[in-house]
């Protein structure tokens, strides 16, 4: 048959970490058909990938575009990057499955209004995505916090064996309905009252299906070791894959404590699965809370949505503006978000290069301002810390990307070059592959990624939209260990 699209002449980074090679790739359809030195084969599309990488598309295993998704569903934030798969519902807070009951907390507000908390079952927001396709696949969590705001109206106490069976028993259908996982955020207000009980008591909906459980854990200031043991019991309890959200340490007292916490991950997983995903900047993003201020050494506001001028202004510039201090002003500024520069570069980098981390995002997209994050992360790991510093292979880099995430996840046939793998790929110069997003301008597309294809389909050239949408709402294998 005659392939659809072939890419000609590229070095191929397979995905495996093995070394690249020259080849050919054919597609036909959604699939890669053949990869080799395919000849004079025609195809309807040809791409000269000379002195280019052509590589799986990139998964971006930490998001928050749940409703980005259906309002921005070009994506350009992410497929400008060379991102084919997202993976949302993170930190605790899914779009769907949920209906509110009443008010919801501020944290909800890193995905949308009140009102856009419309689908009652996992499937309906599915179902979303299917009938209004966006450019990248997408791979559904179920978040904690979530699950609460459809059963209780009061956050601040544990939740009641009752209401532990409903969130289950909701975690468990929308499983069926192919969600990959359970994510919970406790270190947030929604679900700090939580103990560790009720975090099993739901999770044990994640038994024997190859679900995971990821967790933005309880701690990341104090007791980042409690906390991780936390996440590991849980993960045991619950005979799921436990996977570590942003690992970082937050405050100067934390500062290099990633040669323990590293220690402490390899011990746990050389008896249970687990994983973890880092974001490559030492600077966090998330809620304005005060509670985050006192451990940031500066504090940058993303977006404010009483005070929209704020938006790309120090805190401290801010409160002493107003005449007040930085609490007071944290308080008139929400609900909103804000940068916090408090993290140690030499963590990011240690992190960065162990061979078991995956690369997430984190990004929050809306806004005025954002962390550049969003539309930056995975051309900087390839560029800047790849390329430039070496902290890791080329390989390596894309294996983080790539075929880490898709065996942590369960995403069947995508993260390798192969036949009749997904024709999810990314092709880059990997000389002029560089993030360009910062924090004065942080919506500033990277340079260097020539082509992102999903599902076969192109849907970004040199960094523009082509306008196709071929992404899906993918549905994990009932059963898949993940």
């Amino acid at each position: 048959m005659r392939p659809d699209l072939i890419i000609r002449h590229a070095q191929v980074i397979d995905g495996s970490g093995s070394p690249r090679f020259r080849a050919d790739v054919a597609v036909e359809g959604d699939r890669i058909r053949a990869v080799g030195d395919l000849g004079s084969s025609e195809a309807e599309v040809t791409i000269d990938g000379t002195g280019c990488i052509l590589a799986p598309g990139l998964i971006d295993v930490h998001t928050h575009d749940d409703r980005a998704l259906i309002d921005d569903r070009e994506h350009r934030c992410k497929t400008s990057q060379g991102v084919t798969t997202v993976v949302t519902g993170n930190c605790g807070f899914s779009l769907a499955p949920l209906r509110p009951l009443g008010a919801l907390p501020k944290e909800f507000r890193l995905l949308g209004e009140a009102a856009d908390y419309r689908y009652g079952a996992l499937e309906d927001y599915m179902a979303a995505l299917d009938r209004a396709p966006a450019a990248v696949n997408a791979a559904l969590l179920v978040g904690h916090a979530t699950l609460r705001a459809g059963v209780m109206d009061d956050f601040d106490r544990p939740a009641r064996d009752g209401e532990i069976a409903a969130m289950r028993g909701v975690l468990a259908e929308s499983l069926a309905a192919g969600a990959f996982g359970f994510s919970t955020g406790l270190e947030y207000a929604p679900a700090k009252a939580a103990p560790t009980a009720e975090i099993i008591g739901v999770a044990e909906a994640l038994s024997g299906t190859g679900a995971v459980y990821t967790t933005h854990t309880r701690d990341y200031s104090n007791d980042i070791d409690a906390a991780m043991e936390e996440a590991f019991l849980i993960g045991r309890e619950a005979r799921a894959r436990v996977i570590l959200s942003h690992h970082q340490g937050d405050g100067p007292r934390n500062y290099g404590h990633s040669h323990r916490t590293l220690a402490r991950y390899d011990r746990a997983r050389a008896s249970q699965p687990a994983g973890m995903d880092v974001y490559p900047y030492n600077a966090a993003s998330t809620v304005i809370d005060y509670g985050f201020v006192r451990d940031a050494e500066r504090v940058l506001i993303a977006f404010s949505e009483p005070h929209p001028e704020a938006g790309g202004r120090d805190l401290d510039q801010i409160a002493a503006e107003w005449g007040v201090d930085q609490e007071e002003a944290c308080r008139r500024l929400s609900p909103g978000a804000a940068i916090y520069f408090c993290q140690d570069e030499g963590d990011v980098r240690r992190i960065l290069a162990h061979p078991h981390s995956m690369i997430g995002s984190d990004g929050i997209p809306g806004g005025k301002s954002t962390h550049p994050r969003l539309w930056g992360s995975f051309p900087r790991v390839l560029g800047h810390y790849a390329r430039d510093l070496g902290i890791l292979t080329l390989e390596e880099a894309i294996r983080k990307m790539t075929s880490l995430p898709a065996e942590q996840f369960g995403l069947a046939g995508r993260g390798r070059i192969a036949a009749e793998m997904a024709a999810d790929l990314v092709l880059f110069d990997p000389v002029t592959v560089k993030d360009r997003a910062s924090f004065d301008h942080p919506t500033t597309p990277s340079e260097g990624i020539r082509a992102t294809i999903v599902n076969g389909v192109v849907v970004c050239r040199d960094g523009m939209p082509t306008g196709a949408l071929s992404g899906r709402a993918l549905r994990r294998p009932q059963g898949a260990a993940a």
